[in-house]
């Protein structure tokens, strides 16, 4: 099986590999305004438990940012990843590296503000939920600026919160090589609402030992295809349907 995140598939464009000049000379790089669009994978590098790599969440926000450009066609463009967020929930393991809900709002904001001075829209595909009170801070406010900005996220219903059946079904669909199925296991897997007390005060830590919630040990790349195929249908449905200056989010 092919990784989505490895192994590339073909998109009409990414940003990092065109030229400035090229950018908008090239109707194939261009909406039917002139101006080319972009979209923009928001990940993370956080803790994923045992079994999974730090940077789960942006190779899930840049496969299916990478599969929707592709289904989009013409005149979108792929950005590299922004891989740093606000995971201050999981500080309390290795390796995570949180920049915090305001510097990645104004990262947002900034980014915004440059790009759109080129591009005729851009929109954010989210793979962490802790990005999301920046992501609507950010994305207001450059709408109220006047410019044609919106996120989308990775969610699928039903998902388990962390590290657990769901990213992990779909690591072993889009990169199996980087899931060490040697030291899955299972975490804890109360519904979030009742964890939210103690994560609040201790992060993940404080509700489970190996940082993860849910149960990964019931993973499939077969179930993985599956979320991964909706998460990208959801979002490619949703930038296709996306009006200009409508709401932030695309629902």
């Amino acid at each position: 099986m092919n990784s989505a995140y490895h192994h590339r598939v073909a998109v009409p464009g990414e940003l990092g590999g065109v030229t400035s000049s090229g950018l908008l000379s090239t109707s194939r790089h261009q909406q039917s305004d002139g101006y080319p669009a972009l979209i923009v994978p928001l990940g993370s590098t956080e803790q994923h438990g045992p079994h999974l790599p730090l940077d789960t969440d942006t190779r899930i926000a840049s496969a299916v940012a990478r599969a929707a450009a592709a289904r989009l066609g013409g005149g979108w463009l792929l950005a590299p990843a922004l891989s740093y967020g606000a995971s201050g929930e999981h500080e309390g393991f290795a390796g995570t590296v949180s920049i915090g809900t305001e510097a990645l709002r104004l990262l947002l904001v900034e980014f915004g503000r440059s790009a759109c001075i080129w591009a005729s829209r851009l929109v954010f595909v989210n793979g962490h939920g802790g990005n999301v009170e920046a992501l609507a801070g950010a994305v207001g406010l450059l709408r109220a600026e006047g410019r044609d900005v919106s996120w989308s996220s990775c969610m699928v219903p039903g998902a388990d919160a962390h590290a657990g059946h769901t990213e992990t079904s779909v690591l072993l669909h889009i990169s199996p090589e980087a899931v060490h199925t040697e030291n899955v296991v299972a975490g804890n897997s109360a519904p979030l609402s009742e964890l939210m007390p103690a994560m609040r005060a201790g992060g993940v830590a404080a509700v489970s030992a190996v940082g993860v919630l849910g149960d990964p040990t019931t993973a499939t790349a077969v179930e993985g295809e599956r979320y991964f195929a909706d998460m990208v249908d959801g979002c490619a449905r949703k930038i296709l349907a996306w009006t200009p200056n409508g709401h932030g989010m695309l629902t």
